[in-house]
Order: C-alpha cells, then sequence, then structure tokens
C-alpha cells in the first residue's frame, strides 16, 4: 500500500471514516442456485416503470424483453431465468412498498441464443457511439452503484454541454460492501473494456478509476493492465467516506466542484459505476442484458460471508440460506450498507438491480438509542460532505417549514448519513432529511404542474 501513498488523493469538505468490516473482501464470487422462482420488479431504476410485454403463461427464455421502457428515463426488464410467467403481481419490494412484478417460474436455464456466454475477452470494439449508447439502453444497464440512474441517460449528452472526462467508480465505501472489489480483481479486463466502451461513447479520451486504497490489490490488478488501455489511469484514494458520491469523487480525483444543484456533466464529467462498467462490456461485447449481480451477503454474525452472482428476480431469503441462514442474534435485515441502505421487512423481496449488498445485523447493534435534545455541538455540520446544516434541516422538517427546507437547500443532501453518524444525541437526522427532501419534491413538483 505504501507505493500508493505518494499520489492519494481525498474531497476536502466533511466526510467521516466508519470502522471497516470487509468480512468478504478475500472471497472469490460464486454462483448462487437459481431458485424455483423469481419475481421481477418492473421498475428497478429511477424514472417510469416498464410496461410489462409478456402474460400470464407465457414461456420466456434467458435475455428475453418482458417489459419495454416507458420513455426516455427509463429502461427494459428481461427475464432472468427460463420458464413460465405465472403471473404480474404486486410484490413488496426493498421500499417496502408492493409494487408490479413479473413472476416466472424456472424451468430449466434457456438463453437466447445471441447471448454469448463463453468466457472469452473480446476487446476488439466494433459498434459506433450511438450505436453503443442504444445497446446499453436495449439492455436495460442502470448504476449499479446503488443509484440506479438509467445509464444511456447519462450517455446522452444534453446539447450545449460536453464531457472531457470519464471516472470510474471503484470506491466501495460502504463499510461492509466487497461486491464492486471483487469485480475488479476477478473482471479487471473486462472492466477495462467496458471502460473503453463507455469512452468512446462519450467521445472522450480521458479516464480515472477512483478506487480507495484498502483494496490495494484491485489497484494493483488495474494499474498492472490499464497500460495496454491508452487513456486509462487509476487513482488511489483515501478511505474516506462518502468517497464514493459523485461530486466527492469530482472533486478528489479532478479537484472540479460541480456547483449547487447541478450535475457532474455542468464542469464535464461523467461518472460511471464499475459494475456498470462490466455490464456494459457484456451488453456490447456479449449481447447479454442485465439479468444478473454481484451481491454481498454479510454481517459479523453471519457463518459464511459471501459475493454471489444472483439473478434478477431471486428471494432474498436464498442468499441467506447460502450463507448458513440468519444467525441466531439476528436485530435488522439491510439492503445495502449500513450507512445508506434501507431495512426489510421481509426475506422473500426480490434482489434487484440496485442490490448491492444484503447486510445481517446483530440485535445489540440493530436498535435506535433513545434521541436525546440536540447540544448544539455542530458536528453533523462539520462532517456534512455537501456544506449543509443537518440538524437544521432535521429541525425545519420537525417543523413543516418546507419553505424555508427548500431554501436551505435540502434537496443537495446526498443521504450520506455520515450527521447521525456522527450525532452524540443519536438523533436520526437522515431519517428526517429524507422525510424532507421527499415532500420539498412533492411540493415542487405540485407547483410546477400549475405553471
Amino acid at each position: 500500500m505504501n507505493a500508493f501513498l505518494k499520489d492519494i488523493k481525498t474531497f476536502p469538505l466533511g466526510g467521516v471514516h466508519p470502522q471497516e468490516y470487509k468480512l468478504s473482501a478475500d472471497i472469490p464470487t460464486e454462483k448462487l442456485a437459481l431458485p424455483k422462482m423469481v419475481s421481477i420488479p418492473i421498475s428497478q431504476h429511477i424514472g417510469v416503470p416498464a410496461k410489462p410485454v409478456v402474460n400470464a403463461r407465457d414461456k420466456v427464455k434467458v435475455g428475453q424483453v418482458i417489459a419495454k421502457n416507458e420513455g426516455f428515463v427509463s429502461t427494459n426488464i428481461h427475464a432472468s431465468v427460463s420458464g413460465m410467467v405465472t403471473k404480474i403481481d404486486r410484490v413488496l419490494d426493498s421500499t417496502g412498498y408492493k409494487r408490479d412484478a413479473i413472476i416466472i417460474r424456472v424451468d430449466g436455464d434457456e438463453w437466447l441464443p445471441e447471448i454469448d456466454q463463453t468466457d472469452e475477452i473480446k476487446r476488439e470494439i466494433s459498434v459506433e457511439s450511438d450505436e453503443i449508447v442504444k445497446k446499453i439502453a436495449e439492455a436495460g444497464i442502470v448504476g449499479l452503484g446503488g443509484a440506479t440512474f438509467p445509464s444511456h441517460v447519462k450517455l446522452a449528452i444534453p446539447k450545449g454541454k460536453k464531457a472531457d472526462c470519464l471516472i470510474i467508480n471503484g470506491v466501495e465505501c460502504e463499510p461492509y460492501l466487497t461486491s464492486d472489489h471483487r469485480i475488479m480483481l476477478e473482471k479487471t479486463e473486462e472492466v477495462l473494456v467496458g471502460t473503453q466502451i463507455l469512452m468512446k461513447a462519450l467521445k472522450v479520451e480521458q479516464c480515472w478509476i477512483g478506487i480507495e486504497i484498502n483494496k490495494a490489490d484491485a489497484i494493483a490488478a488495474l494499474k498492472k493492465m490499464c497500460v495496454q488501455y491508452p487513456g486509462i489511469q487509476v487513482q488511489p484514494l483515501k478511505v474516506h467516506y462518502p468517497q464514493g458520491g459523485e461530486k466527492q469523487l469530482i472533486k478528489a480525483v479532478l479537484n472540479r466542484e460541480v456547483p449547487a444543484g447541478g450535475l457532474p456533466i455542468d464542469v464535464g464529467v461523467v461518472v460511471q459505476n464499475v459494475g456498470t462498467a462490466f455490464a456494459v462490456y457484456e451488453a456490447i461485447q456479449k449481447n447479454k442484458p442485465l439479468i444478473e449481480r454481484v451481491v454481498t451477503v454479510t454481517g459479523k454474525s453471519v457463518l459464511k460471508p459471501s459475493n454471489l452472482w444472483v439473478r434478477i428476480g431471486t428471494p432474498v431469503q436464498e442468499l441467506i440460506d447460502f450463507v448458513g441462514g440468519l444467525p441466531e442474534d439476528t436485530g435488522k435485515i439491510i439492503s445495502g450498507g449500513p450507512m445508506m441502505g434501507k431495512a426489510l421487512n421481509d426475506t422473500e423481496i426480490p434482489v434487484a438491480k440496485g442490490t448491492s449488498g444484503i447486510l445481517i445485523i446483530p440485535s445489540e447493534e440493530a436498535h435506535r438509542k433513545p434521541m436525546k435534545v440536540c447540544i448544539r455541538c455542530s458536528q453533523c455540520v462539520g462532517v456534512c460532505p455537501m456544506g449543509l446544516e443537518p440538524y437544521l434541516l432535521m429541525t425545519l422538517t420537525q417543523k413543516e417549514l418546507y419553505e424555508r427546507l427548500e431554501e436551505d437547500q435540502v434537496l443537495n443532501c446526498i443521504e450520506c448519513g455520515s450527521c447521525a453518524y456522527t450525532c452524540p444525541s443519536d438523533r436520526p437526522i437522515l431519517d428526517y432529511i429524507r422525510l424532507g427532501k421527499k415532500t420539498v419534491l412533492s411540493i415542487i413538483k405540485e407547483r410546477n404542474n400549475k405553471k
């Protein structure tokens, strides 16, 4: 690791360093066995839900489109298994709400013939820029870092804007998650070819892959191989949460400041997750849509922490069974990491495109401590990477002062949870800010509809 310290970078404002429990970092990925049934949500992305194009009793193959995008900010949904569609019904997802899903009874594992299932690495990129974006849209690829923003939308640069740099996010700063780490180690060259494809789509000649130095083996592997890929460089980063936030990553790597309310493209940058880069490789070079992903299943009491290749729609319970079942001291199950993840209230919830991890937390750590009064210590202000005043945003939400909440830039909150993590009074600051953001967004939408 010492070899990387001379050019290490980070973002300058706020942030915390939660204790790490990368229990599965050294554990190679394994393929999870196919379940008997999958429930594939038609909304696994930011934007408009896809529209089902199959009906009950239809037979489908792996990779077949089963729901078509319903607009520009939407994505296709594909069958992750072969079998028969039993019904289209509402099922619980990770939000805790019931949403439409296509339920398929698994029968064998028959793939569409045009999908290349071999392990041969295809390095030559024969597809042109516009066709790349089109194929990424058709493949249903979204940001796999958790935000699930449709990837083709990021690649469609608005008029008047220009990208000059691509950043691949390999930070994975959540304390327990290791799925991106394993992809960088096991699919190194595929990630680099996927990165080249993204660069070609954007028509840029420069790319940085940002990785925190707690993944020294991934940094070494990519540095060694990227010499064969012109324009791609690896940037070691300090272990500093939330280093993986787009704005923090851009500041760390390029020292460019995304303006308040702005997007990375406003400073000439597009950011894509390392898992997304691999999915792009598979879509363009192998004709494989996004039907599976790596999910970290972990926790201090978990018998066998693992990184699993999982078909989309697989019940979370199947992943838990693979790692030895729920420990006796289980207090909470979280989809994602402890900082930004959300608690699950049912283990039959299906794995979706944005499911990066399943974290099982012991009872002694799962219960909230009683909320005490704010002591005005300003620790939440000091750690906020967006320069906000979290204690104030919580108070404004409690008092339902939504106009003031909008003025005080609640929408700029990236929901990293640093404020709640550091609060000595155990105040659920992030919960209130999320509620405030949701309400303000609804008010803005209503206001715009009246114009």
